[in-house]
């Protein structure tokens, strides 16, 4: 099958993955009544009185806007907000068929910060969720956190944490697997960006160990010259033996590498340096080396971005089940400990018995994922005292 073209005729068979459907049908008098004038001022004088009556009264409590400038769109880089579309339909669609969740695709014609932020705060009102996607780092860190301080809905920037909660849920199996103890592995994540940077801060939050960043240039080091701010920040809290040099010297002794880079960048040598090693090559198409390379170097547990081989590591397997569990209670914020809650839900759906190398995380199409994540980040939200219904 050429996926592509498969993917390009079906586009342009259904012009738009997703529509807008009504929930009350117009059929009499008093059904026009009551959906809209002269009925629907009521609803809008008690939203007057009580704001937070638009979450009972309207959608929006279901409702997620999935929203890019078109600057990081999968692998093809900066094509702008209009060729980002398909993408940001892909999403909603993805929302609405594992969680039942309603999501609508917004492309933001801006490169500015200031713009974006500004655009998206003033929308807020009209969603229960911001799922922000596929923008370029070190720029996206800043609108994630503005957003967080302005809106009083969940923000979330699924490229950074959605790849974390799936990869740290894939690693905690990886190492039931492989007998590795939590806490004492070193971890190499090949990739600085906003995603890379990510996993990194959420493995170290979640105790699995050393984690050592590096980037086009080799390892990252604390105080090195020529960091962005994301960078400088995880500069702090990884590396903790001060490693110097490229890549292929990270990976020596390396218990897990997790590869969010470009194709072709290990070799089964480096795999072989590793002791034991858990290796995620998740570029895509093209991994950082392909599972044969990495098996006939040794690595004990393989796992890809890809659908076409074992342990596919999919975002689709965290945010669907972190919204429907942050809107059902009407969570303020997705916090740290929900991501963790969430990682560990989503590694408990494979049952200690039935973990073996080609089996350390769900597939991506087990809609009943989900429904666990959901329930670990609701549970979370009460207990942290930020859910509000």
């Amino acid at each position: 099958m050429d996926v592509n073209k498969a993917s390009l005729d079906m586009h342009y068979e259904l012009a738009g993955k997703i529509e807008v459907v009504s929930r009350k049908k117009i059929e009499t008098r008093d059904d026009l009544s009551l959906a809209y004038t002269p009925g629907v001022a009521e609803p809008c004088r008690v939203i007057a009185k009580d704001y937070e009556q638009s979450f009972k009264l309207t959608r929006r409590s279901n409702l997620v806007a999935v929203i890019t400038d078109g600057t990081a769109v999968l692998g093809l880089g900066d094509i702008g907000p209009a060729a980002g579309m398909p993408v940001m339909e892909g999403k909603c669609v993805l929302f609405k068929e594992f969680a039942d969740v309603d999501a609508f695709p917004l492309c933001i014609d801006s490169k500015d910060t200031d713009t974006i932020v500004q655009t998206i705060h003033l929308i807020s009102k009209s969603f229960g969720g911001i799922n922000l996607e596929d923008i370029a780092a070190p720029r996206c860190f800043e609108i994630e956190r503005r957003l967080k301080e302005l809106c009083d809905i969940p923000v979330f920037h699924d490229d950074q944490h959605g790849t974390a909660i799936v990869v740290a849920a894939a690693l905690i199996n990886a190492i039931k697997v492989t007998g590795k103890e939590m806490g004492k592995i070193k971890i190499v994540i090949n990739g600085a960006g906003a995603a890379g940077i990510a996993i990194g801060k959420l493995l170290i939050s979640m105790g699995f160990g050393n984690v050592v960043m590096c980037d086009i240039n080799g390892i990252i080091c604390e105080g090195d010259e020529g960091l962005n701010a994301g960078q400088e920040e995880i500069s702090h809290i990884s590396n903790l033996n001060r490693e110097h040099g490229k890549l292929a010297d990270a990976l020596k002794g390396a218990d897990a590498f997790v590869g969010v880079s470009r194709p072709n960048l290990v070799t089964k040598e480096m795999v072989a340096s590793m002791n034991n090693g858990i290796v995620f090559a998740m570029a895509n198409p093209t991994p950082e080396i392909m599972p044969d390379e990495a098996k006939a170097g040794g690595a004990a547990v393989i796992g890809t971005g890809r659908s076409d081989f074992p342990n596919q590591i999919n975002n689709v397997l965290v945010f669907p089940g972190i919204f429907k569990g942050a809107l059902s209670v009407r969570a303020k914020e997705i916090t740290e400990t929900m991501k963790q809650r969430a990682a560990y839900a989503i590694a408990s759906m494979i049952p200690d018995e039935e973990l073996n190398a080609e089996n350390i995380i769900p597939s991506p199409l087990n809609k009943g994922v989900a429904a666990v994540v959901a329930k670990a980040v609701a549970d979370t939200a009460v207990e942290e005292g930020i859910a509000r219904i």
